[in-house]
């Protein structure tokens, strides 16, 4: 996945503020953003704050990218004009102390998740340092994305003692997500989030499943939480789309590929994707192209390897790919035969709305949350159950029949436009209604 134009690269000073076409300064001018994030890595949410980050640039807003960890393939992809800002680490005892400090009354929902965890989160290390930056710079409003950020956002607020609006968002399916979960501290984390989300000045979602999945685990009232569609679709996005693909399985001439894109996780769920495909392959001349990777490069050998081995085992291995991250997949995804999203649970996943901006035809699992959202109850595309590689392959073969218009699938995809998203966010931050 790419989170920005490769064209807007990172800069260390903010550019001038822009003027609208009367002269008059932007929206945002002297205006200062924060988003918060845990790093940079390869992921949906960090993708869209990204575009988010390009998006204030050109409101004219000063925009603080600020990483509890400075790492990740993404950097390379900052908007130019935007600072980031990596954390200092603190000592957990101490930053344990200050999430208490910060909110007395959540004692009792800190214990588990927080206070007497083995291993707490470790983004809680850098609560410290986020109090000092929002006490250097005391910026307008702060974005946070996902729960460990969210919960620094309200707490590091508290202690600074500043004026800046939190706004905090949710970008995964609770339930399934916590649900999935080992860790003892995860099982404890609903009502930690249902008292500490209500310091905050807005809730965001990224889907109404979402949404309300975050209001029955939490108990938050439904009515605090705004649904708010990931900033997709950018600008550039068409003339990416139209760049080349050097893989030799996307010429002109060359057999169907059926296409994929996401980490290599289990929520990805891919090897039921391989199986289908290996159905499919039975009937038909076709190929399967997996982009992504895993969280380390270890664990993405691993789990390349673990895929390629089924893929072997079911016969197809000569006809399955599995590229890695690569920086443009909209190319890709502009010259596939159909995208097919395969995933266990999402919150509104950004790579099919993608395929759909780019004209492909999709097939996706009827997972939690978003992708029955996105497809208006299959409308635009089928919707498969869960690990149900029979059903994935049946509906891959529907497609590749009787492909919707690249048009039509189009226009569906503008509905998730970066203006759209942004232009709510900035109301909800700058508490514009």
């Amino acid at each position: 996945m790419t989170a920005a134009s490769s064209s807007r690269m990172r800069s260390g000073e903010a550019s001038p503020a822009p003027s609208d076409e009367t002269g008059a300064p932007a929206p945002g001018a002297g205006r200062r953003i924060a988003l918060l994030l845990p790093n940079l890595a390869g992921g949906g949410a960090e993708a869209c704050m990204l575009r988010t980050t390009d998006a204030l640039l050109r409101r004219g807003f000063r925009v603080d990218l600020v990483l509890c960890e400075r790492t990740g393939p993404l950097l390379a992809e900052v908007p130019a004009g935007a600072r980031v800002i990596g954390l200092p680490w603190a000592p957990m005892p101490l930053a344990r102390a200050l999430a208490l400090a910060a909110d007395p009354a959540g004692l009792r929902a800190m214990l588990a998740p927080v206070l007497l965890a083995w291993r707490p989160a470790k983004q809680l290390s850098h609560l410290p340092g986020l109090v000092r930056y929002l006490r250097a710079e005391r910026p307008d409003a702060l974005f946070a994305a996902m729960s460990a950020p969210n919960l620094l956002a309200v707490w590091a607020r508290r202690l600074a003692g500043v004026p800046t609006r939190v706004l905090i968002s949710e970008h995964n399916t609770l339930s399934a997500m916590l649900g999935g979960s080992r860790r003892w501290r995860d099982r404890h984390l609903p009502p930690l989030l249902g008292h500490a989300y209500r310091l905050a000045d807005g809730i965001v979602a990224v889907s109404d499943g979402v949404a309300d999945d975050l209001a029955r685990q939490s108990g938050l009232p439904r009515a605090r939480i705004a649904t708010v569609y990931n900033p997709v679709v950018t600008p550039e996005l068409a003339a990416m789309a139209s760049e080349p693909v050097a893989h030799r399985w996307f010429l002109p001439a060359a057999s169907p590929v059926v296409l994929a894109v996401g980490s290599l996780s289990a929520r990805k769920d891919f090897p039921t994707l391989v199986r289908a495909f290996a159905r499919l392959r039975k009937e038909r001349d076709c190929r399967l192209v997996i982009l992504g990777q895993a969280a380390s490069p270890k664990k993405t050998e691993e789990q390349r390897a673990e895929l390629m081995a089924l893929a072997a085992s079911l016969g197809v291995a000569a006809d399955v790919d599995l590229p890695g991250f690569v920086a443009n997949p909209f190319a890709y995804m502009a010259r596939a035969s159909v995208f097919v999203l395969s995933s266990a649970f999402e919150g509104l996943p950004g790579v099919l709305i993608e395929a759909l901006a780019c004209g492909c035809p999709v097939v996706s699992t009827d997972c939690p949350s978003g992708p029955a959202e996105i497809l208006d109850g299959a409308r635009f595309g089928p919707l498969v159950p869960v690990g149900d590689d029979r059903a994935m392959a049946v509906a891959i073969a529907a497609t590749l029949e009787r492909p919707l218009a690249a048009a039509t699938l189009r226009e569906r995809g503008a509905m998730f436009s970066v203006d759209r998203a942004v232009d709510r966010y900035v109301d909800l931050m700058l508490d514009r209604g």
